[in-house]
């Protein structure tokens, strides 16, 4: 019950913030993009508890407990993907625009920024859909009696975990969500930090470690080196590097910005942040299994940590700091789509004189469609499905769809709309038949590679090729 009352206490503060925030939501500028007015320091909080999300909270944790301390390899696509990012931020920032569509329409034109707009919200109802599982999974686990059972069934967490964050994210979009991740970036670092010590020291070190490990028939998870193939590491680290150099939801971030000096500062301190907090999470993930030998618990293994390993009051941070995370990630990446449906095709091809209270409305009325579809799509997939492997899948179909066309219209110029067009079919077609209409017809270790790779390779293979192939219209040359 004080796990209860603590998250319900931090999900008014939350929603006290979106009201209190929605106030100065006035136009789509203070609604997309927080009206252009985030300091370098708000934004390091709030792109990293966008991206410090479910798939690193839950989906690393939980491949930590399968895998062991090996899993520190996992977030080497994600840093080196921000220090990379760094050199994009500030020319990003510069575009003055609500959207990464917007962008990739102002180089190569509207069609393609139709089929990118396409591409995207495909990608990110994925990504919404297990937010919501994991925030269902933490209420589940918080109402958990100590014979085993919850108050309530995984559909009926699920159900409650949607309609907070939807409703959430209609309140004061980027303008809450920036906000409330400043609390929710200063929990998530010290909790993490106080967290560790205690459950080291709880394993027993590293004697406990390897004798808990042994007794639990995984002596294997002490190993850093020889768990992973190259093909492993291909499958795990491409798809988050792709993601993060072409994600939405940092560059909504540098979008909202106060300037581009601003935007390059913040992604500069996330290279550092990132490498922090994925090793934070990965090393109590992995302690923490050592204590957790349930495997079903093992899939969530850093909420079970905090409600069984960690001192109350700790627990109760590290919970609240999960639920924050969560909740962060679910808005951003609901936000998004949102935004440049109605950026994007509202706005830039049916109503182009909308007034700014009917684009409010409509952004709000969007959140609550695209929150529905993801809903369904969370339903839609099934429960031996873990959070890893839908994260994996849904950064495939960004990163391999839209972030070589963005990172062309920022540095090639020579790229064209057909080049663009066709790598983000391909991109997107790869991802989506590999593994049913390919992957099944080949031998090894070709059917071991998940569709990142050859994905990545036909988009940039079109982009390329078929840009080589065209000539750029009046348009691309400028």
């Amino acid at each position: 019950m004080l796990y209860l009352v603590a998250i319900f206490a931090y999900l008014l503060a939350l929603t006290a913030i979106g009201v209190w925030k929605s106030r100065s939501v006035k136009n789509q500028t203070d609604f997309a993009v927080a009206g252009r007015t985030l300091s370098p320091w708000i934004l390091v909080c709030t792109m990293l508890a966008a991206w410090i999300g479910t798939g690193s909270i839950v989906g690393n944790a939980g491949k930590t407990y399968e895998v062991g301390i090996a899993a520190l390899f996992i977030p080497m696509g994600s840093v080196i993907g921000m220090m990379l990012l760094t050199q994009i931020a500030g020319k990003a920032r510069n575009f003055e625009v609500y959207s990464v569509p917007e962008i990739i329409g102002r180089r190569y034109g509207l069609a393609t920024r139709r089929i990118a707009v396409l591409a995207l919200v495909i990608a990110y109802m994925v990504i919404v859909s297990y937010q919501f599982n994991a925030l269902g999974a933490v209420l589940e686990a918080i109402l958990t009696d100590e014979t085993g059972k919850s108050l309530l069934t995984s559909q009926q967490a699920t159900i409650i975990a949607a309609v907070f964050i939807i409703l959430y994210t209609i309140l004061a979009g980027m303008m809450s969500v920036a906000f409330s991740d400043i609390l929710t970036g200063i929990i998530i670092t010290i909790t993490l930090i106080v967290g560790l010590p205690i459950l080291w020291f709880q394993a027993g070190g590293l004697p406990g470690l390897e004798q808990k490990f042994a007794a639990i028939g995984k002596p294997d998870h002490m190993n850093l080196l020889g768990v992973f193939r190259p093909v492993d590491l291909i499958n795990f680290c491409l798809p988050v590097f792709l993601l993060i150099m072409g994600d939405a939801n940092q560059y909504q971030r540098f979008f909202s910005s106060k300037d581009a000096k601003g935007a390059k500062t913040a992604a500069t301190f996330m290279i550092f942040a990132v490498f922090l907090i994925e090793g934070l999470i990965i090393v109590e993930a992995w302690i923490s299994s050592s204590m957790i030998p349930d495997a079903e618990k093992g899939k969530f293994v850093l909420i079970y940590a905090a409600r069984q390993l960690l001192p109350t009051v700790l627990g109760l941070f590290f919970m609240i700091t999960i639920v924050g995370i969560i909740i962060s990630t679910a808005d951003s990446f609901l936000l998004i789509p949102a935004t440049c449906l109605i950026r994007d095709i509202y706005v830039a091809s049916i109503n182009p004189k909308a007034s700014e209270k009917r684009v409010l409305l409509f952004s709000r009325l969007t959140v609550l469609v695209l929150g529905i579809v993801a809903y369904g799509v969370a339903l839609a997939f099934s429960e031996s499905t873990t959070i890893f492997e839908k994260a994996m899948y849904a950064y495939t179909i960004y990163g391999a769809a839209i972030t070589p066309c963005l990172v062309a219209a920022l540095f090639w110029k020579r790229a064209t709309t057909a080049g663009a067009i066709t790598s983000i079919f391909a991109g997107t077609a790869t991802t989506l038949v590999w593994e049913e209409l390919v992957k099944v017809h080949l031998r090894e270790p070709f059917k071991s590679l998940d569709a990142v790779l050859p994905a990545i390779t036909l988009s940039l293979v079109c982009l390329v090729g078929v840009s080589l192939l065209t000539r750029p219209s009046i348009r691309e040359r400028a």
